[in-house]
């Protein structure tokens, strides 16, 4: 078959289809259909034509588009028009994940499979509620249990439907705890000794910068600069010859 003869029979699976479809599922799908064929398709033609068609579905006549998300190809709602869909299933779409749940959504994000045990040791409190939740979601599932542990307790994993929710095709897709640190990197904020003056103490300090400590612990700008302890010593000099006996 041409390119141009599999692009609307995979357009219309991807369609029809609940779930997203990898490509070897269309392959197979497309070649039970034409079963009769001699010449069957293989996995490189329906690649191309699954190139063919995004590019197809990028342009702004189209309010969707055609995009690999949640391990396999589906139709997706553009951005600009998430507001617009919302408003078509009420609340269903309206509904956010509290942080408990977030919060052991990422630990078993990160470090899959995992027992509740351990996601309990890094919170640092009881997450029965926030796993049945997240279960009820269908979010993560159960993908056994740990066989080295006493109890053999069940271990925890992300699931497909976790994927598709936020527009990965695997946990390796997942952003680095590394990237994600240093997005929330903030620089060093520089004290300057100007900061803790006024505006005129300021402009008599402009020389130097200079900070000393005098023995009660108090913090000074340095004498050597500041015009104010110069005059002050000149008082102290004049009072003491003052004071001095003839």
């Amino acid at each position: 078959m041409e390119l141009s003869d599999i692009i609307p029979h995979i357009e219309a699976l991807i369609f029809a289809s609940e779930k997203p479809l990898t490509a070897s599922e269309m392959v197979e799908l497309i070649n039970n259909a034409f079963g009769f064929m001699e010449e069957r398709i293989n996995l490189e033609q329906v690649q191309m034509a699954l190139e063919g068609i995004h590019e197809k579905y990028q342009s702004e006549f189209y309010s969707f588009e055609v995009i690999e998300s949640g391990g396999g190809w589906q139709f997706l709602t553009k951005k600009p028009y998430h507001k617009t869909v919302v408003h078509l299933n009420g609340d269903k779409f309206l509904k956010r994940l509290s942080n408990a749940a977030l919060e052991t959504l990422a630990i078993i994000a990160y470090k899959q499979p995992v027992t509740k045990g351990e996601i309990e040791t890094i919170r640092g409190v009881n997450s029965d509620y926030s796993v049945q939740k997240l279960l009820e979601k269908e979010l993560i599932l159960i993908s056994g249990r740990n066989e080295e542990l006493p109890g053999k307790p069940l271990l925890y994993t992300t699931s497909k439907n976790f994927m598709d929710y936020f527009g990965i095709n695997s946990p390796d897709d997942l952003p680095k705890i590394k990237e994600v640190l240093a997005e929330q990197a903030v620089d060093a904020t520089i004290i300057k000794p100007e900061d803790f003056m006024n505006e005129t103490d300021s402009n008599t300090a402009t020389e130097s910068s200079t900070i000393i400590v005098n023995a009660q612990g108090e913090l000074l700008i340095d004498d050597s600069i500041s015009p104010g302890n110069n005059k002050a010593s000149e008082s102290e000099d004049t009072d003491d010859s003052k004071n001095s006996p003839e």
